[in-house]
């Protein structure tokens, strides 16, 4: 991999994860604050020597949040690991290993695998392994070279086991939003429909047998609406695709400005709708479609300077004792087509109990075109 294409895919991890570098920024306020504490409380243990690193310290974490801010994470990781790196290691060697400075190498760990691909964090949590273990054995050979107190030791073994506490804890809470929140993302992909943001047709059927089966307990009624453009094709074929994809969103839209929000709506394939409106019976039902007709009617339809003509035909049906699903979407499919066949732009109520089906039915998932 050539020096370009490892810019460019430390550049992706980080447009693809903008919420870690927020956190990282957090974390360089609060590192920098324990290490104006650390300034004041070994000046007090009599280590001045650490006491000043600390103000290096202080002063690596203003430039990494600079870096952050202008979005120069690489450079605001290197400096970041640095300061940790040696400030642990100056820590731990001055003092002792019960000082606990060796705990802030730990918290690399899960921040290696957010702040860049994953190739190169498992070098460089091999490395840091490595180095870890290193340091533990000098610790097991050599004294520590300016040693304090062991109530000193004590106290900064406890600030610094309660401060890393902390920050793990946050980090903790941090990677639970990401998981909860990448968890309702890829719920909420595969129950929408990409374009329109309405539930997909397997979501719509799941929904569907869950108030069929509600329907069948209470036996409060339940109305259904197919709803289709009118001459989509032609839009299409007249003003291109794009137009055609704006005058869907458009048109779902509507359909859920006019129905309710305990509505069910669906895109349930090509320039069709499905509608399923809980405790509705029939007539209540049939006045919803007339109302989106109405308001489709209404509304002025231009896209890019192109005057578009729109208008929905909508089969009405309800749940009935005993019924299924495709029977009832069979009823509104019926309703539908007599909607066609008289010059479409108008609502049809089946209120029937299930006959023959046209000859038209779903294709491969989709319905054919009218």
């Amino acid at each position: 991999m050539n020096t370009s294409d490892r810019s460019t895919t430390g550049a992706s991890v980080a447009v693809r994860r903008p919420q870690f570098w927020q956190v990282a920024k957090r974390c360089c306020q609060i590192a920098g604050t324990v290490d104006v504490a650390f300034f004041f409380l070994f000046h007090v243990l009599g280590s001045p020597l650490l006491a000043w690193v600390n103000v290096i310290s202080v002063s690596m974490y203003i430039l990494a949040y600079q870096a952050l801010a202008r979005r120069r994470n690489r450079l605001a990781i290197a400096l970041i690991w640095t300061e940790v790196i040696v400030h642990a290691t100056l820590g731990t060697l001055l003092i002792g290993w019960d000082s606990g400075f060796h705990y802030y190498l730990l918290m690399f760990i899960p921040a290696l695998f957010l702040s860049m691909p994953l190739r190169g964090a498992l070098v460089a949590l091999v490395s840091l392994w490595a180095f870890y273990v290193t340091l533990d054995v000098v610790m097991w050979t050599v004294e520590p070279l300016q040693p304090i107190s062991r109530d000193a030791l004590l106290a900064v073994h406890l600030f610094n086991l309660s401060v890393v506490f902390a920050m793990f804890s946050y980090l903790s809470f941090f990677y639970l939003k990401i998981v909860s929140s990448a968890q309702r993302k890829l719920r909420l992909m595969a129950a929408t429909d990409p374009l329109t943001g309405l539930f997909n047709r397997r979501h719509m059927l799941d929904l569907a047998d869950k108030e069929l089966a509600r329907f069948q307990r209470s036996r409060h009624p339940i109305g259904l609406l197919l709803l289709d453009i009118d001459h989509f094709k032609s839009i299409n074929d007249s003003h291109g695709h794009e137009v055609g994809d704006k005058v869907l969103v458009e048109v779902a839209n509507v359909i859920k400005a006019q129905l309710r929000s305990q509505d069910l709506i669906a895109r349930w394939g090509g320039e069709e709708f499905l509608a399923i409106l809980p405790d509705t019976g029939l007539e209540q039902a049939r006045a919803s479609a007339e109302r989106v007709r109405q308001a489709l009617m209404q509304q002025r339809w231009s896209f890019d300077g192109q005057s578009v003509a729109v208008t929905i035909s909508v089969g009405v049906s309800e749940f009935q004792v005993d019924d299924g699903l495709k029977s009832a979407i069979n009823r509104a499919d019926r309703a539908l087509y007599h909607c066609k066949d008289n010059g479409r732009n108008q609502v049809e109520v089946c209120p029937g109990s299930e006959e023959a089906v046209p000859a038209a039915l779903p294709v491969n998932g989709l319905w054919d075109e009218r």
